[in-house]
């Protein structure tokens, strides 16, 4: 994109500030489908983008995990933008920087300042020159009762023709600020709120995974829970997800509020110098043609510091200028080496590796587990045919023997494919159903052909509904492990935000660059124009006089 180029780069704020206040986990877009088809425990998935009709093989998600060091990745430290963020230094002798982006860094931020210095410059050249004109101005009024001659048609001319081409560039400079801002403020809020969108929905995904792992403990199926070690294991999980849930809602909600206030007064300054600047031209080109002097150098006084200021309001931008566009190239060059030590992780860190895979093994095992539960009672109760003085594991079983659960992990929770015979975990309760017999009251005894009683169903069905869905959480928990999720945030924000915010932040540095020098072109002509007016009127006065002394004689 054009505005990645070394010079000059494009400003989009908004990515700026969410990256000064954002520190949260983030995941590739998303949107809720149902798991569920399933009797007993129900939780939303947000997960894919559409439902699936069929579970997610593992196998099938490329994976790069955080702690490999070899066959080429390279977990050493990468400084991001190196080469075009090699600026004189003024902290450091006006050296070239070398750290790159980096906005911890004093030195990143001195070099990058160092580039909006000349707008700085120029508003305080303008500032102490214009004042030592006015002072001079003043002092030959004040002190030289000097008499106007010298009026020349054609400076008369020239600096009416100059001050309406600069009245008129006042006007189109103001308009481009105008729109360029209410452009990138929408632009901005739109990245705003993917930033959030992302948050929020690895929040929900995290709380998600902490609720099945929550109910898991709860799952009875005649009887038979979960161990008590397994239990344990599941608790002390659920306290570092739910703490990396709350944080980030919280985190986020802030600094949603804090980063839109900074947009909105942002905006709001912008439209204040278009509109100030516009009534500002408008007004002196106008008091210049009636001839209202005092009104004309009273506005010179205004728009003299309104000048300086709007020369400093450049080169502000300039530099968020030079450090967004720094950021876009960072983020490129990260999604490239998304495993290497670099200065966003200061930022946006990975999710701790130790917390993720620790999250990935216990909804595997917790999974695996369940699914021992289910075909434990399967093999030992329901397909067995008990005399009817064991009750209560006789309840009249009868008919063809209830199929057992495909477990798809195998006991190193390792993945593992289906066998001959087994039922999946996304359709196993519709093929259970068939199983299933009535029951009399208050015995519970099968009436009916069948294996399962309506009690057993509901409780097997509940168990799996748990497994189905921690099963379908794995491809999240993965993306959280390898950084995927961080990698496609960074991809959709400089791919589909960028050039926008590029364009309209453009059209904003555009805009004050041209009010800015057109007002401070039209001041010194209101001036010209002023006294060419005053000469001309004083020359046609003493011409005038001239001309009646003459006949008179």
């Amino acid at each position: 994109m054009s505005c990645f180029r070394a010079n000059p780069p494009t400003l989009f704020l908004l990515f700026l500030l969410s990256l000064f206040l954002f520190r949260p986990e983030v995941v590739s877009e998303a949107s809720i489908f149902p798991t569920s088809h399933i009797q007993g425990y129900h939780k939303s998935l947000v997960f894919g983008e559409k439902e699936q009709s069929e579970v997610l093989p593992w196998r099938k998600i490329e994976r790069r995990n955080l702690v490999e060091g070899s066959e080429g990745v390279n977990n050493s430290s990468l400084i991001l933008a190196e080469k075009r963020t090699q600026r004189k230094d003024p902290l450091n002798n006006f050296n070239k920087y070398t750290g790159g982006w980096n906005i911890s860094n004093q030195h990143y931020w001195a070099s990058v300042g160092f580039t909006a210095a000349p707008f700085f410059v120029i508003a305080g050249i303008w500032f102490v020159l214009f004042a030592l004109c006015l002072f001079v101005i003043c002092i030959r009024h004040c002190c030289c009762q000097l008499d106007s001659y010298g009026y020349s048609r054609i400076a008369y001319a020239l600096s009416l023709i100059f001050l309406i081409l600069f009245t008129i560039a006042a006007i189109v400079g103001c308009i481009v600020l105008y729109i360029g801002q209410g452009k990138f403020h929408a632009s901005t809020t739109n990245t705003l709120d993917y930033a959030v969108h992302k948050a929020d929905v690895t929040a929900e995904n995290l709380r998600n995974v902490s609720d099945y792992l929550s109910a898991a403990k709860t799952i009875s199926v005649d009887s038979t829970i979960l161990s008590p070690d397994i239990q344990k294991s599941i608790d002390d999980v659920d306290k570092k997800i739910n703490a990396s849930a709350s944080t980030l809602s919280t985190q986020t909600g802030d600094n949603k509020d804090r980063i839109q206030h900074g947009l909105d007064r942002m905006r709001l300054a912008l439209v204040i110098v278009a509109a100030v600047m516009l009534f500002l031209a408008f007004l002196g080109f106008l008091f210049s043609i009636l001839g209202l002097q005092f009104l004309v150098y009273t506005l010179v006084i205004f728009g003299w510091i309104l000048v300086a200021g709007t020369f400093i309001l450049c080169g502000v931008f300039n530099l968020l200028h030079n450090v967004a566009g720094d950021s876009c190239v960072a983020m490129d060059q990260w999604v490239q080496n998304p495993t290497a030590h670099t200065a966003l992780d200061d930022i946006l860190p990975c999710v701790d590796n130790a917390t993720a895979q620790e999250t990935l093994l216990q909804t595997k095992n917790v999974t695996h587990q369940l699914v021992n539960v289910v075909n434990g009672i399967i093999n030992t109760v329901a397909n067995r045919n008990f005399p009817p003085q064991l009750a209560p594991l006789y309840y009249n079983q009868s008919g063809p023997l209830v199929p057992v659960l495909c477990n798809p992990f195998h006991s190193n929770l390792s993945e593992r494919m289906c066998a001959s015979g087994e039922v999946s975990l996304h359709n196993s309760s519709e093929v259970w159903k068939k199983y299933t017999c009535n029951v009399s009251t208050p015995s519970g005894i099968c009436t009916t052909p069948g294996r399962l009683t309506p009690q057993f169903y509901s409780q097997m069905s509940a168990a799996v509904n748990i497994s189905y869905g921690l099963y379908r959480y794995g491809p999240f928990l993965v993306n959280l492990q390898d950084c995927t999720f961080v990698r496609d945030t960074f991809t959709d924000i400089s791919h589909d935000h960028c050039p926008g915010l590029c364009r309209y932040s453009q059209w904003i540095y555009i805009g004050l660059v041209i009010v800015s020098a057109a007002v401070m072109l039209s001041l010194m002509f209101w001036v010209i124009y002023a006294r060419e007016r005053r000469h001309r009127v004083y020359t046609k006065q003493h011409d005038a006089r001239v001309e009646g002394v003459n006949k008179g004689h």
